[in-house]
């Protein structure tokens, strides 16, 4: 307080402290609500990181299928050169016509063009990789390990649970979030209590007197009519807590499913290997026949052709279907939620 200009008379001060202490349930369903969130945020991030990982080693699958591809075609392509090499020989020596030798010219151009195309397919799967490593487009060229440790590791999991799905845990994270917010949406419609203390200090100069006095208190507080906020609030929350819960069901059927198809098609990859295995095992025994008898000029040139075509086909089928058991594996994984490699 002023008594005259330049002159104080009166010093006040004054102290209040307040706190809550009942707020309708609103403050400990927020505080569930943000924890919820929190979980259902590291549960998506842990889920992309198997996403990323998957795709990191299908790539790598794909770059090494490429490049056994081109192996494949390139034995064939030498296969044919030898067989040429004989045919040549034969038709020089007038024991062979010419047509015949034409056809296994014509299939070794075949081959030849085939194995450019599985060239740019391995340089195609190797600028994948490097994309989803990170990597520029062109760089030094990737080598893969020939027998790499890490793959003698990626074992079929166990069981087929799904409640550590990451997926599955961030629905239910949200969905602990959307029932929280109806809680806190609820307790608008409940009275808050609060409690209050006051202390206040004068001071009198001119008097030279001082005096203290306090106050305290508890209040309560009802919201008796809000025009129907509270009410929309409740219904919006209902809502979308309703919504959580059906994407909850809804990606459980699907992840079920997704197992499913996944443990399926791991069956149907492991018996295609064991069946292209023994093909390629016949075919080589086939083609050998072939080309010893041709050189005893036992057999036709259709024959060679076919032996060879048949022996490089095999080889490519078995090199899918090792590539794909491998990736059969990994989908199994991530379709139950695990790591694609037990140590990531």
């Amino acid at each position: 307080d002023f008594n005259r200009p330049g002159q104080i008379d009166n010093l006040n001060a004054t102290g209040t402290v307040a706190y809550n202490l009942y707020s309708g349930g609103r403050a400990t369903a927020g505080r569930a609500a943000a924890r919820a969130g929190a979980e259902a945020a590291e549960r998506d991030v842990h889920s992309a990181h198997q996403q990323l990982a998957a795709e990191v080693i299908k790539a790598t699958f794909d770059l090494q299928k490429a490049r056994d591809a081109v192996t494949a075609m390139a034995s064939g392509v030498k296969a044919y050169e030898a067989s040429l090499a004989v045919a040549r020989a034969r038709f020089e020596a007038n024991k062979l016509l010419k047509s015949d030798l034409l056809s296994l010219e014509v299939q070794s151009a075949e081959t030849r063009e085939s194995l450019l195309t599985a060239r740019h397919a391995a340089e195609l799967a190797a600028r994948a990789f490097r994309f989803y490593l990170g990597l520029e487009a062109s760089g030094d060229p990737i080598e893969l390990a020939a027998d790499d440790p890490a793959w003698k590791r990626l074992a079929l999991p166990e069981g087929r649970d799904l409640a550590r799905h990451p997926q599955l845990l961030g629905l239910q994270a949200r969905l602990r979030a959307a029932e929280a917010n109806v809680e806190a949406a609820q307790g608008a419609r409940r009275p808050t209590v609060n409690a209050f203390a006051s202390y206040h200090y004068d001071q009198g100069w001119e008097s030279n007197r001082d005096a203290t006095s306090w106050s305290a208190g508890v209040s309560l507080d009802l919201n008796v009519f809000d025009g129907g906020q509270t009410s929309g609030r409740i219904r919006q929350a209902r809502a979308e807590s309703l919504q959580a819960r059906e994407m909850l069901r809804k990606a459980t059927l699907g992840l079920e499913l997704a197992a499913q198809r996944a443990h399926l098609a791991h069956a149907d990859a492991r018996e295609r290997l064991a069946v292209a295995t023994s093909a390629v095992a016949y075919a080589e025994e086939s083609a050998g026949l072939t080309r010893a008898r041709f050189e005893e000029q036992a057999v036709l040139i259709a024959d060679v052709i076919g032996a060879e075509s048949r022996l490089m086909q095999s080889r490519l089928r078995r090199t899918f279907a090792e590539f794909d058991e491998r990736l059969a594996v990994v989908e199994l994984r991530r379709a139950l939620g695990l790591n694609p490699l037990p140590e990531l």
